[in-house]
C-alpha cells in the first residue's frame, strides 16, 4: 500500500476531517470519465452537492478535494436548514477538452447507481446545460434548466446569500447593515462574483475586482465601468482602505501567506473551503478580521437546487436565502458568547443539528455494530 493511499485512508478513517460514509471511484474508459463521488453524511437526508469538473494535478488531489468539499456540504446544508446531508463529486480533467455528452451520461449513470443517496448539481466547470444531460441518465439531478423542469442558474441566489452575509457582517462590525461607502474587493467575477458585484454597487459600495480570466473582468467592466480592476489577488488583498474581501474563486484563499497582508476588516465571499488549513480562523481573529464562514453565506445556491426537488419557487427560495442574514448574525453572537472564532461557532451549530438528527442506538444494536 502506497503512502498516498495511506494518506487517503487516514483522512477517511482516522482524521478529524474524515468520517465520510462512502467514497466511490468511477471510471468509464470509453468516454474518458474519471470521477470521485464522496458522501460525507446522510444524517439529515440524501447527500446534496455539486459536480466539479477540473484538471487536477493528480488523482490524489481530486480525491482530497472531493472529501473536503463533501464535508463542507454537510455543514452548509445543516446551517441552511435543509433536510439534506453533504456530498460532492469531482470529474478529473479539463472540461474544455474532454467534456462530451457521452461522458456526462456515463457520469449520470454512476450517480444513479447510488439510488438517491447522492443528489448532484452544478459546480466549478459544470453548467445548467450539463445537468440537463446528466438528468437524462439520473433522476437525482438538480440545477437543470427551466425547459427541463429545473430552476436554472443557482449562482443568482448564491450571490444574493453572500450579499446578505456581508450585510450581517457590516451590522455586527459597524452597526449598520449597509455597504454604502464601503470598499469591497471581489476576487473572482465568474458565475457568482459578477452577480455579487451588481448587488454591491446597487447598495452603494465601491468595488475593486480581479480575475485570472480577462474576459470575466471585461464582462464586469463593460456592464459596470465604475468598478476598479486590481492586477491580481495579491494586489487586491493589499488594497489600501479595503473594508471587505470577498474570495469568490477556488478554495484556500485564506492562508499563512494571505492573512498577514489582508487590509480588509471583513472576509465574506462565495468560494468554498476558504481556510487553507485549521487554525487560519484564529489567525484572522487575532488580527481583528471578522470572518463570515463560507459555507454559511454561500448557501443560496444549494437552497435553490434543494427546492427544485420539490417544485421550484423562486420567491420561496429568495425568502429562505434572505435568512442567511439572521443566521450569520447568530453565528457571530455564538462566537462572542463562547469566546471562539465564527468558523468554530458555525461548526458547533451544524454539528449539533447533525448529531440530533441521528436515530438513537436501540437496545441490543450496539453489540452488533
Amino acid at each position: 500500500m502506497t503512502d498516498v493511499t495511506d494518506g487517503v485512508l487516514h483522512t477517511l478513517f482516522r482524521s478529524d476531517q474524515g468520517g465520510h460514509e462512502q467514497v466511490v471511484l468511477c471510471q468509464d474508459r470509453a468516454t474518458g470519465l474519471k470521477a470521485v463521488i464522496a458522501i460525507h453524511s446522510t444524517a439529515l437526508g440524501p447527500a446534496l452537492g455539486g459536480t466539479r469538473f477540473y484538471p487536477y494535478a493528480s488523482e490524489e488531489a481530486a480525491v482530497a478535494d472531493a472529501l473536503n468539499l463533501a464535508r463542507g456540504m454537510s455543514y452548509k446544508n445543516a446551517m441552511a436548514g435543509l433536510d439534506h446531508g453533504g456530498g460532492k463529486a469531482v470529474i478529473i480533467g479539463d472540461p474544455e477538452r474532454i467534456k462530451t455528452e457521452e461522458l456526462l451520461l456515463a457520469y449520470g449513470r454512476f450517480v444513479a447507481s447510488l439510488g438517491g443517496r447522492y443528489v448532484t448539481a452544478c459546480d466549478v466547470g459544470t453548467y445548467v446545460a450539463d445537468m440537463d444531460v446528466v438528468a437524462r441518465a439520473c433522476p437525482w439531478t438538480t440545477g437543470r434548466s427551466p425547459e427541463s423542469g429545473g430552476a436554472g442558474d443557482s449562482s443568482v441566489l448564491t450571490a444574493y446569500g453572500v450579499f446578505q452575509g456581508m450585510r450581517a457582517s457590516a451590522q455586527h462590525l459597524w452597526g449598520d447593515p449597509t455597504l454604502r461607502g464601503r470598499k469591497v474587493g471581489v476576487a473572482g467575477v465568474g458565475k457568482v462574483g459578477h452577480y455579487l458585484v451588481g448587488h454591491l454597487l446597487e447598495d452603494g459600495a465601491e468595488v475593486v475586482i480581479t480575475d485570472v480570466r480577462p474576459d470575466a473582468v471585461r464582462r464586469v467592466t463593460d456592464e459596470h465601468p465604475e468598478v476598479t480592476v486590481a492586477a491580481d489577488t495579491a494586489t487586491l488583498i493589499r488594497t489600501e482602505g479595503l473594508d471587505i474581501y470577498a474570495p469568490c474563486a477556488l478554495g484556500g484563499a485564506l492562508s499563512d501567506e494571505s492573512v498577514p497582508v489582508l487590509t480588509a476588516k471583513v472576509v465574506c465571499g462565495a468560494a468554498n473551503n476558504q481556510l487553507a488549513h485549521p487554525g487560519v480562523e484564529k489567525d484572522l481573529a487575532d488580527r481583528g478580521i471578522l470572518y463570515a464562514p463560507d459555507y454559511v453565506v454561500n448557501a443560496g445556491g444549494v437552497i435553490q437546487v434543494a427546492d427544485e426537488l420539490h417544485g421550484f419557487d423562486f420567491d420561496r427560495c429568495k425568502a429562505k436565502a434572505s435568512k442567511i442574514f439572521d443566521t450569520t448574525l447568530a453565528i457571530f453572537a455564538r462566537a462572542k458568547d463562547d469566546g471562539i472564532p465564527p468558523a468554530a461557532a458555525a461548526d458547533r451549530i451544524a454539528e449539533q443539528r447533525m448529531t440530533e438528527a441521528r436515530p438513537p442506538v436501540l437496545p441490543g444494536e450496539a453489540s452488533q455494530l
